[in-house]
C-alpha cells in the first residue's frame, strides 16, 4: 500500500478525511486516509474502483456526477467504448470552451464491449476525478430505442437521453399520425431566415405517413420519463438511423410537432446528406453539405434547439460548415475513432499483435457489418505480409483499413479461444494500461483536432 503511486491532482481533502486515486500497478484504486468515508475503519483504506465506490464518490465529491450539458452553446459527446480514454478527453476540454460528454454509449456499443451502464458512468467519474477535472460533463444514454433501456439509463444519473426514433420512422410514407394538422400546416409557407418551406396537401401527407408514429413514440416517450420531473435528463431526438437524408419540411413538422405537444427537446440530429460513415471524413459534396447545414441551422434557431451531428467522427472537412452555419452552437458526437487511437498504438508498439487481431478482424468483418454501414472495399486494404512492422501504422490513413479495425471491434474484444478464455481482450487492455500515457496523448491531438476544425474557441 505504501509503495502506490499517488496521482497528484486526484488529493482532495474533506473534513478529516484526504481521498486520492493511486497506481497500484496493475489497476488503480481510490485511498481515504482520515475518517471512513467509504466504509471500513479510521486511518488508510483502500478501495477498488467499482460501482458502490464511484456511488459514494459522486456524493461525495458533487464535480464527478454528470450534470446537463446541452444548454450550453458548445457540446460534445466522446463516447469512450473501452473505458480508458478519459485522461486524453480531459486533457482536451481543459483547452477548449465545449461541454464535454465523458459517458456516451448505446446499448449496442454496451452488447458489443461487454460493458454496463454503471461501468460506463464510473469510468467517467473516476477519472474526472483522478485528474480532477471540475468543469461539469454530461452523461449520455446514446441511442436508446426501448423504455427499459431509457429507464435503465435514467435510474443511473444520466443526464441526456438521446431517442433514437429509426424503428418507427417509415420511409415509404406508410405509418399514420394521431394528430390532425391540416390547420397548422396545410397550403402554408414557412419562411426561415429567408428558405421557404411549403405543406401541399401531398407533402403533408407524405410528411405525416412518414413521422407520424415516430412523433407519437417520442410523445408517449417524454411523457413516460421526463414530462412529469420523474427524471431530470435532457432530451435528444435522432432521426438520424435512416436511409435517405432528412429534407427540411421533414425537420421543420418534427420539430414544430415536437414543440406543439410540448415536449422539451434540446437538439435534433437529421439525416444530412452525403455519407456519415464510421472513422472516415465526410463523403459527399461539402459544398452541398453547407447549403443544406445553414437550412438545418435556421430550422433549429427558429423553434430554440441545436443541430446535433452524429457519427461525427474525423468528419473534418465539414466541421469548418457545422461551426459557422449554427454560429458555434452544435452537438457533435464522436466515439469509434478513440478505438481506432488505441489499436493504432497496438500497431506502433506491438506489431504482432496487431497482426494477429487484423487478420481475425477481415474474419469477422462480415458479421460486422450487420451493425455498421459501411463502403469498404477490402481488396484496398493491403496484404500484411507486404508490410514491414514499421509500415503497420500507416494502415490507419486507408480509410479502408480504419473501417476493417473500426466496425469489428467487439467482435475482436469478445472473442476467445476453445476454453472460453479471451483471446485479445486480455492482453490489448494490460497493453494499454502501459501505454496509458501515449493514449492520452494521441486523444489529446486526434479530438483536439476535431474541436479545432469545428472552430472551437479555446478557454
Amino acid at each position: 500500500m505504501e509503495n502506490f503511486n499517488i496521482y497528484p491532482k486526484s488529493v482532495n481533502l474533506l473534513e478529516g478525511a484526504k481521498v486520492y486515486m493511486a497506481d497500484a500497478g496493475d489497476r488503480d484504486v481510490l485511498v481515504c486516509e482520515g475518517k471512513p468515508y467509504f466504509g471500513g475503519e479510521e486511518g488508510k483504506n483502500v478501495f477498488e474502483l467499482n460501482h458502490e465506490t464511484a456511488n459514494t464518490l459522486r456524493s461525495l465529491f458533487p464535480f464527478t456526477a454528470p450534470v446537463p450539458v446541452l444548454n450550453k452553446d458548445r457540446s460534445v459527446g466522446v463516447g469512450d467504448r473501452l473505458g480508458i480514454a478519459g485522461p486524453g478527453h480531459i486533457r482536451v476540454f481543459e483547452k477548449y470552451d465545449a461541454m464535454p460528454v465523458f459517458a456516451q454509449q448505446s446499448i449496442r456499443e454496451l452488447n458489443l464491449t461487454g460493458r454496463t451502464y454503471e461501468d460506463v458512468l464510473d469510468s467517467a467519474s473516476f477519472y474526472v476525478f483522478r485528474e480532477n477535472f471540475t468543469r461539469g460533463f454530461g452523461a449520455d444514454g446514446d441511442h436508446l430505442k426501448k423504455p427499459e433501456d431509457i429507464e435503465y439509463a435514467l435510474s443511473l444519473g444520466f443526464t441526456m437521453i438521446t431517442l433514437d426514433l429509426s424503428d418507427h420512422i417509415h420511409a415509404d410514407a406508410s405509418g399514420s399520425y394521431s394528430q390532425n394538422v391540416d390547420d397548422i400546416y396545410l397550403g402554408k409557407t414557412f419562411d426561415i431566415e429567408g428558405n421557404e418551406i411549403r405543406f401541399t396537401k401531398e407533402e403533408l401527407a407524405r410528411v405525416s405517413g412518414v413521422y407520424g408514429d415516430a412523433l407519437d413514440f417520442a410523445v408517449k416517450m417524454y411523457d413516460m420519463f421526463l414530462r412529469d420531473g420523474k427524471y431530470q435528463a435532457e432530451f435528444e431526438i435522432s432521426i438520424d438511423e435512416t436511409g435517405t437524408p432528412t429534407r427540411p419540411s421533414e425537420h421543420y413538422f418534427v420539430a414544430g410537432e415536437l414543440t406543439r405537444r410540448g415536449v422539451r427537446f434540446m437538439t435534433i440530429a437529421p439525416r444530412f446528406i452525403g455519407e456519415f460513415q464510421k472513422g472516415i471524413d465526410y463523403i459527399g459534396d461539402v459544398n452541398a453539405f453547407d447549403g443544406e447545414m445553414a437550412v438545418h441551422a435556421a430550422i433549429a434557431r427558429h423553434f430554440g434547439f441545436k443541430v446535433s451531428v452524429h457519427s461525427g467522427s474525423d468528419k473534418f472537412s465539414v466541421f469548418p460548415s457545422v461551426g459557422a452555419r449554427t454560429n458555434q452552437k452544435y452537438h457533435v458526437k464522436t466515439a469509434g475513432t478513440n478505438w481506432l487511437e488505441a489499436m493504432k498504438i497496438v500497431a506502433m508498439h506491438d506489431p504482432a499483435l496487431y497482426r494477429e487481431i487484423h487478420a481475425y478482424a477481415l474474419t469477422a468483418f462480415e458479421e460486422a457489418t450487420q451493425y455498421y454501414h459501411v463502403t469498404t472495399n477490402l481488396n484496398n486494404i493491403p496484404n500484411l505480409e507486404t508490410l514491414s512492422d514499421a509500415e503497420l501504422p500507416k494502415l490507419f490513413q486507408n480509410d479502408d483499413a480504419r473501417q476493417l479495425i473500426h466496425i469489428t471491434y467487439g467482435l475482436i474484444l469478445s472473442k476467445t479461444d476453445e476454453a472460453g478464455i479471451s483471446k485479445f481482450r486480455t492482453r490489448l487492455y494490460a497493453f494499454w494500461r502501459r501505454h496509458e500515457e501515449e493514449y492520452a496523448q494521441a486523444l489529446e491531438s486526434h479530438i483536439g483536432r476535431h474541436l479545432e476544425t469545428l472552430g472551437c474557441p479555446r478557454v
